[in-house]
């Protein structure tokens, strides 16, 4: 078994072990890589992946940029410990936007779910109004924008799932707000012709966050499995990242869209079944299995980029043996199991 890291740093370097693709992708890119909403849980793993590819392409004098309002001075101090240069910048004032710095490669992991439908206008804001700002200052730059599988209707657990083609749909306060970002930014990249790609990620997994890690607290603690949802795809978060960043060769005028998940279909059932024989905790259900999920086509981005470098088996390994062991947390429950779009 993969020895299992026990420190956030230690999880941090495992996470962000850039893959060769990640690699490639920054010895070809010329400029410099900024990361906005680097504070978020994706967004470190991002800008260091970014620091350590170019690195390993002997690109030591390229920069790579975390902005964030870094609520936690702490986060600053890892980033720049790790080799990123941070500035913190409120992206909601005009002002501190347009201070940035010009860099030829940004990804945009800005953004609001939780919290959204207690919040509605708050998430309006940062969902539309910051992509607009961002959208202008960077006009010039490659730009891949984070979006979400939630973008789509539910579809038939009996097919591939939503492909790139599939009209969006608007369920709940996120997932209007996240095409609104999209139609922001496609917007701003008709008027200036900025190449852009929509990043439409489910679900990014890690050891302290994520669906499977949801599914395995509520086995580990007898606590009953909603299995109303049935499927869904997954991607381990390192993998997501490493495509974040391949994605920057992938940008097009019109903007590019492109499914971000692995390959399986996985049952919500099979999944617990699986954590409770590792966990030795016979998981306990709820509901019943509804005929549509959430479910994503990811087969242009593997054509792209090759299956996921971290197979889902592992990722149960890894996350069994973290929550088994008591492993810290984020504490952010992914609400995989709600249909309603409210979060």
């Amino acid at each position: 078994m993969t020895t299992l890291p026990s420190t956030d740093r230690e999880i941090e370097l495992l996470l962000s072990t850039p893959t060769r693709g990640a690699v490639e992708t920054v010895e070809a890119l010329p400029g410099d890589f900024m990361v906005l909403g680097v504070g978020g849980k994706m967004g470190t793993t991002t800008a260091v992946m970014l620091r350590r590819a170019l690195d390993e392409a002997g690109r030591l004098d390229a920069v790579v940029i975390g902005v964030s309002r870094f609520s936690r001075p702490a986060a600053l101090a890892e980033l720049e410990g790790l080799g990123v240069r941070t500035l913190s910048c409120d992206l909601a004032d005009p002002a501190q936007v347009a201070a940035l710095p010009a860099v030829a490669n940004v990804l945009y992991l800005a953004g609001q779910k939780f919290g959204t439908d207690s919040a509605p206008g708050l998430t309006w804001i940062q969902n539309t109004y910051v992509p607009a700002l961002v959208a202008q200052r960077f006009r010039d730059s490659r730009v891949v924008v984070f979006s979400t599988g939630c973008v789509y209707p539910f579809v038939p657990v009996t097919g591939p799932g939503a492909n790139e083609h599939e009209p969006v749909a608007f369920l709940g306060e996120y997932a209007s707000t996240c095409v609104g970002r999209e139609r922001v930014f496609s917007h701003y990249a008709s008027e200036y012709g900025t190449k852009q790609l929509m990043y439409r990620l489910n679900y990014a997994v890690e050891l302290r966050y994520g669906v499977l890690v949801d599914i395995a607290l509520k086995v580990a603690r007898g606590e009953p499995v909603d299995v109303t949802m049935g499927w869904l795809n997954c991607i381990w978060q390192g993998d997501a990242c490493a495509r974040a960043i391949q994605c920057l060769a992938q940008v097009a005028n019109p903007p590019a869209v492109l499914n971000i998940t692995g390959p399986e279909k996985l049952s919500i059932r099979a999944l617990a079944e699986e954590f409770g024989r590792r966990l030795d905790r016979p998981p306990v259900f709820t509901g019943t299995e509804a005929t549509t999920a959430w479910l994503a086509d990811a087969r242009e981005s593997i054509k792209l980029f090759g299956p996921p470098e971290v197979s889902v088996s592992h990722m149960l390994e890894l996350i069994t043996a973290h929550v088994g062991a008591g492993g810290r947390l984020l504490g952010k429950p992914t609400h995989f199991e709600a249909r309603s779009g409210k979060f």
